[in-house]
């Protein structure tokens, strides 16, 4: 293989294997992602980013999912224990400024473990029938509150120096199954879609990572947005979505056939990078095998989306606390 491999992968546990070592060293993969199993202290979560990085010679990005109440891989001791998102915007008395503050707080967190992106902000909008795995995860009920708060949130990631990625693209919200248990079909139609569910991605298009989800929209097609040529279309022409695009976890039980046939798939379709999060090293191997190099159209675009790395902000971490204390009404939620 030539080049640096399309893909995005995980390691099994705190410390990162000689025969780990040794598959990211040879097929040089975009980046890498960091669950709970690979988390005991600062300490040693900085000692592991270095040696990954260290595997493949360069400054590559490290992704987390540090969003909130169930989706969060830091917490106590070390870290804050933040609520779920939605609770946060219900109770904040400026629910803009609040999630702004929050996500700067969580980038200035992942800076010091050697972290440099995060799978934030989820633009996906909450509905009645919106499934309970989702939920509390999304920032609002409308197209107008979730636009604006995804955009604190991804300013609040750029300014401590991570890269915010953007999810579920075209729209997770009005699914109604898990989709990593289950392939969730959503039956809208494209004037709804249009008018609700894409209008935050449309709104934030400008940014420079994005993730996409594993729903299938029946109104464009009957393949997973993941492996539809038709919704990467969409993604790119009708959101206008022109950065770099990852899978969501191409384990998740949404999807169906081999990794190897996931893979295939989903890069076929237009997906710029595979995500790989489980840390087996088999079927790392077979997914690497399956997505190849990068292309050129996604080496400039991965290209583009590490350019908007940069050093964090100055900023008084302290009094950004109090503020959002005083937000919270007293109750920080950390």
């Amino acid at each position: 293989m030539t080049g640096r491999l399309a893909a995005i992968f995980g390691c099994a546990g705190p410390e990162l294997s000689p025969q780990e070592a040794a598959f990211f060293r040879e097929c040089d993969p975009f980046g890498f992602i960091l669950f709970a199993r690979n988390v005991e202290t600062p300490v040693q979560l900085r000692r592991l980013t270095a040696a990954l990085r260290d595997t493949v010679g360069r400054d590559a990005p490290i992704l987390i999912d540090q969003e909130g109440g169930r989706v969060q891989r830091l917490g106590p001791p070390h870290w804050r224990d933040w609520a779920p998102p939605l609770d946060t915007v219900g109770a904040a008395r400026d629910p803009v400024r609040a999630m702004w503050i929050r996500a700067r707080l969580i980038a200035h967190e992942l800076r010091g473990i050697g972290v440099d992106a995060n799978c934030a902000p989820c633009a996906d909008i909450a509905g009645g029938a919106t499934h309970a795995f989702l939920k509390n995860r999304c920032y609002g009920s409308d197209a107008a509150t979730v636009t604006a708060i995804s955009a604190a949130v991804a300013d609040g990631l750029l300014a401590g120096g991570v890269l915010p990625v953007i999810k579920h693209l075209p729209g997770h919200g009005r699914a109604t199954a898990d989709s990593h248990h289950d392939l969730p079909t959503v039956t809208a139609s494209r004037q709804e879609l249009e008018a609700c569910d894409f209008a935050p991605f449309r709104a934030l298009n400008h940014l420079p990572m994005a993730m996409t989800a594993h729903v299938v929209y029946t109104a464009y097609d009957d393949l997973p947005a993941t492996q539809s040529p038709r919704m990467i279309g969409v993604i790119r022409d009708r959101i206008g979505f022109g950065g770099l695009l990852m899978t969501d976890d191409l384990n998740m039980q949404a999807l169906h056939g081999t990794l190897a046939r996931r893979t295939a798939a989903s890069i076929a379709a237009g997906c710029d990078i595979a995500l790989h999060c489980k840390g087996d090293l088999a079927e790392m191997q077979a997914v690497a095998a399956a997505c190849g190099a990068q292309s050129p159209a996604t080496t400039v675009r991965a290209k583009a989306a590490l350019a908007a790395r940069h050093a964090p902000d100055p900023v008084d971490i302290a009094a950004l606390e109090a503020e959002f204390r005083g937000l919270m009404s007293g109750d920080a939620h950390a």
